[in-house]
């Protein structure tokens, strides 16, 4: 019987099956092999992972390797995001600046200003 819940389990398993792959392939230039290498897996996993028509799913401990050794958050690979990087940056940026002096918030202010300026003339 083909139930809602196993709907939604093959949409997930298609969904982490392709951004493995994009991710993979289009972000990093990777190969199988080379991610394996990067996360400490087996090169016949990824494969196993990137095939949306199989069965096999990451333990989670595999998945934050597979999002460490691509650079992506796991919420991108598990579908939950469409943003690779997520807010771990942001989270990173506003955890640092609240260690600063008032003083110097503004200067990294008046830093980050500038770069997004620069940014946008670039663009």
């Amino acid at each position: 019987m083909y139930t809602l819940s196993t709907k939604m389990e093959n949409s997930a398993r298609n969904i982490f099956a392709e951004r493995l792959k994009y991710a993979r392939e289009t972000l990093r230039q990777l190969t199988q092999s080379e991610l394996a290498s990067r996360a400490g897996l087996p090169s016949t996993s990824i494969s196993h992972f990137e095939n949306p028509a199989g069965t096999r799913k990451p333990s989670f401990d595999n998945l934050r390797r597979l999002a460490n050794a691509l650079d992506v958050t796991t919420d991108y690979l598990l579908g939950r995001t469409d943003s690779p990087v997520g807010a771990s940056m942001n989270e990173a940026l506003y955890r640092n600046v609240q260690m600063l002096n008032d003083a110097d918030k503004e200067f990294a202010n008046q830093m980050i200003r500038q770069l997004a300026e620069r940014r946008k003339k670039e663009e």
